[in-house]
């Protein structure tokens, strides 16, 4: 197996750290709607979640260690799957409409399949090691 890992400079060239980052930015305009009620609440709570998805992938990736990466990235996993209860809970108090919670679900689903395969090509990197 071709570690591609090597090749990279940084954990910036990872397509799953890029897409999180482009959901963190597509997310914005919604976090600057919610009401002020929310600053503390819903807003802190996506805006914390949203960092942790690209912030494990950066941590994962500098440990050079594929079990703790893989690890990291099930952190970021789960970050996801948190975001997607926050649009939820946004959805059901009217904060944004039925309309947007399926094209941000949509957006954070793109994020999972894009880090499902990359924990699976650090699972058989593992593996092959």
């Amino acid at each position: 197996m071709v570690n591609w890992m090597e090749q990279l400079k940084s954990f910036e060239e990872l397509n799953c750290w890029k897409e999180a980052v482009a959901l963190r930015a597509g997310l914005k305009p919604i976090l600057d709607k919610l009401p002020k009620t929310e600053e503390y609440k819903l807003k802190d709570q996506l805006l914390r979640c949203l960092r942790s998805v690209t912030n494990n992938i950066a941590e994962g990736y500098g440990r050079f260690n594929y079990q703790e990466n893989i690890q990291f990235c099930r952190i970021s996993r789960g970050s996801l799957y948190e975001i997607i209860d926050h649009l939820i809970i946004a959805s059901e108090e009217n904060y944004i409409s039925e309309t947007d919670l399926i094209k941000l679900k949509e957006q954070v689903n793109k994020c999972l399949a894009i880090l499902n395969g990359y924990i699976n090509y650090l699972k058989k990197a593992k593996a092959a090691d």
